[in-house]
This record gives C-alpha cells, sequence and structure tokens, in this order.
C-alpha cells in the first residue's frame, strides 16, 4: 500500500503592487506556512542598517548615543544585501565587519554658521557605495515630480543645530536581520487574514421586508453587503472588508432569522498585506523571505538526513 503523501504546492497570486505596499492571496497551504512566511518577513529579511558610528565632534544639544540611534534607524537602500556577507562570517577582514565585503562607510560633516537653525537630516550622510543610501535620498533622486516632495523638508532629521555647533562622525553600516535588532527589519507590518466564504440564505432573506434588508446590511460595520437597486435583493459586494466581527450574525438572531448567513474561513486560502520600509521594495521582501525560508527548510532537510544516516550506520554498527 502505496503511503498517503500530504504534499502541497502554495499559489500566490498578486492583486495590488506598488513599491511600498503588495496585496496578495496565498492558497493550497495551512497556517502554519503563512505565520512562518509573516515572521520570516519581518525578522529573518536581511538589510543594511548602521551599525557602528565613530564621532569626532558632537557640540548639540543631543549626546553620543542618542545621534547614533537615531543614525541606526534610518533606513538605507538595500536592494544588494542578500549578497553581501554578515560581518561576523566575513573572512575577508576576520569579523572585524569593515570591509567592501560586508560594510558600507558613511561621513557626516555639519558645522552651522548662521544664526538660522539648521536641521542635519539624512541627505547630509555620504556613502562611499552608491547603491546604499538613505531611503528618502535614493526617492527624491529617482522620482520625476519633485514637486511631490515637501521644499521644507530634507530628509529624516538627525539633530537641530544653532550657531557654532557642529557634528562630524564616521559610521559603518553591515548586514543585519531583525531578529537581531529592529533597525534591520524591512517590513512596516505584515498582516494576513484567513479567506472568508460567505453564503446568504436566499430563501430566508426573501421573506424579510425591504426596511429589514436595509438594518441587516447597516449593521456591518463594512461594507461587505449591499442593495441591488433593481432586483432589491442582498448580494455581497467584498468579502474580503468582512472582519470576523459576527455583527451581522447576532443582528439576524436578534430578528429571528437565524442562518439567515452563514461565514465560513477557508484554512486554506490567506490574503496578506505587507508594507516595506523602503529598504527593499514590498515585492522583493517575499520574494527574499521565500528565498530564507528555503535554505531553512533545505537545512532542516539536511539535518534529517544527517540523523537518519548516523542512526543507519550505528545500526550496522559502523
Amino acid at each position: 500500500m502505496e503511503g498517503i503523501s500530504y504534499q502541497r504546492f502554495p499559489k500566490i497570486r498578486v492583486r495590488e503592487m506598488k513599491d511600498d505596499y503588495l496585496k496578495f492571496d496565498l492558497t493550497d497551504t495551512d497556517a502554519s506556512m503563512a505565520n512562518a512566511l509573516r515572521r520570516v518577513m519581518i525578522a529573518e529579511v536581511p538589510t543594511i542598517a548602521i551599525d557602528l558610528v565613530e564621532i569626532e565632534v558632537n557640540s548639540s544639544v543631543l549626546n553620543d548615543e542618542f545621534i547614533a540611534h537615531r543614525l541606526g534607524l534610518i533606513p538605507l537602500t538595500s536592494d544588494f544585501a542578500m549578497g553581501m556577507r554578515f560581518s561576523r562570517d566575513c573572512d575577508s577582514c576576520d569579523g572585524d565587519g569593515q570591509c567592501e565585503y560586508c560594510s558600507v562607510e558613511f561621513h557626516l560633516n555639519v558645522r552651522c554658521d548662521s544664526d538660522q537653525t539648521l536641521d542635519v537630516t539624512s541627505a547630509d550622510l555620504r556613502s562611499t557605495d552608491p547603491h546604499v543610501v538613505p531611503v528618502d535620498v535614493a526617492a527624491r533622486a529617482l522620482s520625476t515630480d519633485p514637486a511631490s516632495f515637501d521644499s521644507d523638508q530634507r530628509g529624516i532629521i538627525i539633530v537641530k543645530l544653532r550657531r557654532g555647533q557642529e557634528l562630524r562622525l564616521r559610521a559603518i553600516a553591515r548586514k543585519g536581520i531583525g531578529k537581531d535588532h529592529a533597525k534591520w527589519s524591512p517590513a512596516a507590518t505584515v498582516t494576513f487574514m484567513y479567506e472568508p466564504e460567505i453564503h446568504i440564505n436566499e430563501d430566508l432573506m426573501e421573506t424579510l421586508t425591504l426596511e429589514e434588508k436595509r438594518n441587516w446590511v447597516e449593521s456591518s460595520p463594512t461594507k461587505v453587503f449591499d442593495i441591488d437597486p433593481n432586483t432589491q435583493q442582498v448580494m455581497v459586494v467584498d468579502p474580503e472588508a468582512y472582519t470576523y466581527d459576527e455583527e451581522v450574525i447576532k443582528k439576524a438572531e436578534a430578528m429571528g432569522k437565524p442562518g439567515l448567513v452563514e461565514i465560513y474561513a477557508k484554512e486554506d486560502g490567506f490574503i496578506f498585506t505587507v508594507e516595506s520600509t523602503g529598504a527593499i521594495k514590498a515585492s522583493q521582501l517575499v520574494i527574499n523571505a521565500i528565498e530564507v525560508l528555503r535554505q531553512k527548510l533545505d537545512a532542516v532537510r539536511m539535518q534529517d538526513a544527517e540523523a537518519d544516516f548516523k542512526e543507519f550506520s550505528e545500526h550496522l554498527g559502523v
């Protein structure tokens, strides 16, 4: 008798895609795989962030540690982060984390010589690698509509300087993951919900008056149902707007019509919403997460194979 295979082949269907936003369906899988993908996107997809700051001069009102922390939280373009080495694994610099294969160097040198307060921003950071710059700087450089940016805002503010104050520093950006520190997380938000399946009992619905139908439709906090102006029938207009609040079910029971609608969560269908910090595109974030998850599964499979081989060798007395 052949063994039963529980192998699945998950599918992804993109609904909406922007540089920093992606909405897609994940089907033919279960909640464990959906949640694994979500957690990998948040905590295990690598990006680049400032990790070491050497301050030469700081006469601002903020202390050195405060400025170093603010620098670390500035998102940097990380399109090539997957190909970089982790500083702890780099054999070119013996783990020192200050070579071209595992790090990018930044410099900042600003002095205020006027009576007007000077904003020191991410635009003042000078990178040794043109591919790794603050996200807002890259967005301005690629924008075809400069008017879309606030002329008064030069970038992410690091500190404000008054006359005679100066800030001069050197910073090293390294590859890392959100599990080590939130500054390396490429995701602003990653959420998923079960895809709802909604069935209206048409026969029971026809026993309601038009006013009762309106009251029932309006009991939903979100625009899930509507009434067809021609047929006066209640229809499902946006099942994904349903938030599993069960208000329409409670309303039906209060009207003495239990079973008016049945709502199930599809156990093999999920709707994902992904928002990126801008370090990488939302679409690339999903692709990188799938690659990281595949590598982790390959590592588990290799461990299982080694364990089986060891057990087999012990059985043979080798």
